[in-house]
């Protein structure tokens, strides 16, 4: 089963199974009712899916976000964007199938859930566009699709931090602490899109399943190096500065600043709670939307428990003065081969998490050009090289894709501000808006009942606070695009 979070990107990538119509009665025990291979997904590979997918680089902003917010609020709101993204995701499950949860047709992408809920039945050729469904159809594609172009650019700024992070710590350990080592962003920048580059050209998404379990494994692994060195230095005796508001005002920052920070790093959780893309091809018995319900469960309390982790400890460590990416600002050195591995495993998990991301919005926009001149050569022929193939459209596409994220990430390299812009952008349409009405529809609740009222006002409240830590992003960018020279070394 393609399942979803409601704060992912997820599209479905079964659209790559071929439909198998086959007289032979072993290669019909081998397919599933919807004459598509036979799903084998369980509950633990569902959760393991979930759990790998969700901890990713926005896990590195928590310790500066939980010192924005303070040890009273900062647990309260990763506790409330875990609940929501628990609740939400149920209603998604059940909404895999329709009419019926357990026996209705399957919908293989979020988009084809809103259209089958709220908007008007799909037809085969019109399941990737935007013109059937309306408004509502057209908003769940522009909030799917901008998230993936967003998140490209985050983790091209990331990629390069961690990148220079490296060198700098050896050159911290060979030259001491005192030594300046500035190192310039731009370069690695450029590196790390001439591997994406090569990357994109792979013509199937299946073809890159290995790079996704690398890529999950490399996420655990800097994370629990990054709550490791934590912990080392509180045992250390390190006496970092915490308070239950967070940064204080007079001391740390402005009244105006505290209140934009606040936003920022709500805008940041959001983020860390964005499902990068969760797909598990779930067992057709017993019914999906059971499992994925009990994996949901499993996967959102132990991502929980590890981001509490990576932000209580994170900032017990670092306190008020919490780097953004607790993995490169912090103002230890040693041992500097540890911190390089965990800067390592993040420039690979990012590798790979680039690829997860943005192999269906390729797709998406090929298809498109596909449907729209059948007839082109430059856009449909393949040219077969041994075992591999390649195409001049998508080879142009494609290429001039990560060129211009690329330069968009020169122009503006704030980590921080660009994640929670992200987090803000998609969180309240994905996450809430979309499950929300999904829900009111299937259970045709009656209009101002009191669950009704309660379902809305959750939305209404959900948006004011993504509005809110996307004016805190904002700030934060002009901010910085006041004092930063584009593409200059300094």
């Amino acid at each position: 089963m393609d399942q979803w979070k409601g704060n992912s990107s997820s599209i479905s990538l079964e659209e790559d199974i071929p439909t198998v119509v086959n007289n032979n009665l072993d290669s019909h025990k081998n397919m599933d009712d919807d004459g598509r291979i036979k799903r084998t997904g369980t509950v633990t590979s569902a959760s393991a899916h979930i759990i790998t997918a969700v901890i990713g680089s926005g896990v590195l902003s928590l310790a500066w976000a939980i010192a924005q917010l303070g040890w009273t609020a900062g647990p309260a709101v990763l506790m409330a964007f875990s609940l929501i993204t628990y609740f939400t995701s149920t209603v998604l499950a059940d909404s895999y199938r329709s009419p019926d949860p357990i026996t209705g047709k399957r919908n293989y992408t979020y988009m084809d859930v809103v259209r089958s809920n709220l908007g008007k039945p799909a037809s085969l050729l019109m399941r990737a566009s935007y013109k059937n469904g309306g408004w509502k159809v057209r908003l769940c594609g522009l909030a799917q699709y901008g998230n993936i172009v967003g998140t490209t650019i985050g983790y091209t700024i990331t990629a390069s931090i961690s990148m220079v992070a490296v060198i700098r710590s050896n050159c911290f350990h060979n030259n001491g602490h005192l030594v300046r080592c500035h190192v310039s962003n731009y370069p690695f920048m450029v590196i790390f899109a001439c591997i994406e580059i090569v990357l994109c050209q792979i013509p199937n998404f299946h073809k890159l399943s290995w790079l996704s379990v690398v890529a999950s494994v490399m996420s655990f692994a800097y994370s629990s190096i990054g709550i490791g060195l934590s912990i080392a230095r509180i045992v250390g005796g390190a006496h970092a500065r915490t308070t239950l508001t967070g940064v204080t005002i007079g001391v740390d920052v402005t009244a105006i600043d505290k209140v934009w920070r606040t936003f920022q790093a709500i805008g940041n959780i959001a983020f860390a709670y964005s499902y990068s893309m969760v797909l598990d091809t779930l067992k057709s018995s017993p019914p999906e939307n059971k499992v994925m319900k009990k994996a949901s469960l499993v996967g959102v309390t132990t991502t929980t428990l590890f981001y509490m982790m990576c932000g209580c400890i994170g900032y017990a460590a670092f306190g008020n003065d919490a780097p953004g990416n607790f993995l490169t600002g912090f103002g230890f050195y040693e041992p500097f081969w540890l911190i390089d591995i965990a800067n390592v495993c993040t420039v690979v998990h990012i590798i790979g998490a680039y690829q997860v991301f943005v192999q269906p919005f390729f797709g998406f926009v090929e298809k498109l050009f596909s449907d729209r001149w059948p007839e082109s050569n430059f856009i449909n022929r393949e040219i077969y090289l041994g075992s591999y193939n390649f195409n001049m459209f998508r080879l142009t596409w494609r290429t001039m894709y990560v060129i211009i994220i690329t330069l968009v990430a020169m122009i503006f390299p704030f980590f921080n501000d660009i994640l929670g812009l992200l987090g803000a952008l998609t969180f309240w349409p994905l996450t809430v808006f979309f499950p929300v009405e999904i829900y009111l529809a299937r259970t045709k609740m009656k209009k101002y009942s009191l669950p009704w009222t309660w379902m809305k006002i959750l939305s209404l409240a959900c948006l004011v606070v993504s509005l809110l830590s996307a004016l805190g992003s904002v700030q934060g960018l002009v901010m910085g695009i006041k004092t930063y020279k584009p593409f200059s070394s300094r």
